[in-house]
């Protein structure tokens, strides 16, 4: 598949007044070719979707932005700013065999309840670079596994053995000041304190990108694009 990708054209931080939040979006210059995943290969994961099921790697919005860019603060956090972890698991799900949300994050400590609602057999296999590894078989409808993964890592990559289109990308932060882009290509942090932050976008297919900027009044606005 032949694909042109444009690099950084653009990287603004400014004021905004409207909320108190450091907003912004992550836009899309260039070409990306769009594909069809095929399950033929597992009829039971055909026959789960009507429609065609397209893949996810690079999914670009209607706006010219990106969808499932994980943004957040590599730079300039306090710790003694930084709240206790959630106890509230955040959940993906095996739906349709595809991982729900693609791009997923927690708090490290917080439990990651992965779930198998098809009445298909999946693997859920971690290749992990930093945190806990695991590699575990989830055969029933139903089934749910919870996992605390021990050490930060950004977009940790997690695939099923079984089917080789479904992916999912894990993010586990020390702190709560991060997002996921939607389909409008926009992002939120909120309750970010006062002070100077390097900001990062990553994409599983396009890389990092940074931006250095300043919060006043707990508001900031940044934009990125690949």
């Amino acid at each position: 598949m032949k694909r042109m990708l444009a690099s950084l054209v653009a990287v603004t931080f400014t004021s905004a007044v409207s909320m108190a939040a450091v907003t912004g979006s992550v836009g899309f210059s260039g070409t990306a070719k769009t594909e069809v995943i095929k399950m033929s290969a597992d009829p039971a994961c055909a026959k789960a979707n009507a429609k065609p099921v397209m893949k996810e790697d690079v999914v670009v919005n209607a706006n010219k932005t990106l969808a499932n860019v994980f943004v957040y603060v590599k730079e300039g956090v306090k710790k003694e700013s930084v709240p206790a972890a959630p106890t509230t698991p955040v959940k993906l799900d095996q739906a349709g065999c595809r991982y729900n949300p693609h791009v997923v994050a927690l708090r490290l400590g917080q439990p990651l309840q992965i779930v198998n609602s098809d009445a298909i057999m999946h693997n859920v296999h971690s290749m992990s670079k930093q945190s806990n590894s695991f590699n575990m078989g989830m055969a029933t409808k139903g089934q749910s596994i919870e996992k605390k993964l021990t050490k930060p890592e950004v977009m940790m990559k997690v695939k099923c053995d079984v089917h080789g289109w479904m992916t999912t990308y894990v993010s586990v932060m020390e702190h709560p000041y991060f997002s996921i882009t939607n389909d409008q290509g926009s992002f939120t942090i909120d309750g970010l304190p006062d002070g100077d932050y390097t900001f990062e976008a990553v994409h599983e297919k396009l890389g990092a990108k940074t931006a250095k900027g300043k919060v006043a009044g707990g508001v900031a606005k940044v934009d990125f694009a690949f």
